[in-house]
């Protein structure tokens, strides 16, 4: 795959999933992510499997990019581009990537409190980074479309 194709690929990706819809519903639905280890289902499994791949491409292109989640999610396409506009958001992400990581196995032992914990902090911190990369994304538009 050339770099024009990857790139042409995640930016129709992103135009579809920064619609609030899409971004919102993704959000709120981190708790599945550890159902499948929870009850060790493989329909569990595919379900979500089916779910998070679907999800960013569910909704068209948002009509107007003044929302919270369009704004983050714009500026999350920027930012993997160009890891130097916030450089720190590479040890956000592996924060939260390390609490989904002990939800998982707090989940695979039934450890609801621990799972609570792990997803709710996750969940807080994903609202951290949405934060950043619409900052991101409000640094690059220009004056005229604020």
């Amino acid at each position: 795959m050339t770099t024009e194709t990857i790139a042409s690929l995640r930016r129709a990706l992103f135009a579809r999933h920064a619609h609030p819809l899409s971004a919102w519903s993704r959000w709120a639905t981190t708790p599945v992510l550890l159902v499948p280890l929870w009850t060790r289902s493989t329909v569990a499994a595919g379900a979500t499997a089916a779910w998070f791949a679907v999800n960013p491409v569910m909704t068209p292109p948002p009509g107007r990019q003044d929302a919270f989640a369009t704004r983050a999610m714009l500026g999350e396409e920027l930012w993997a581009t160009d890891r130097s506009r916030d450089p720190g958001m590479g040890r956000v992400n592996a924060v939260g990537s390390a609490l989904l990581g002990l939800g998982a196995v707090a989940a695979w032992k039934h450890r609801c409190d621990v799972v609570a914990v792990c997803v709710t902090a996750n969940m807080a911190l994903t609202m951290y980074s949405w934060s950043r990369y619409a900052a991101i994304h409000d640094a690059e538009r220009p004056r005229s479309l604020r």
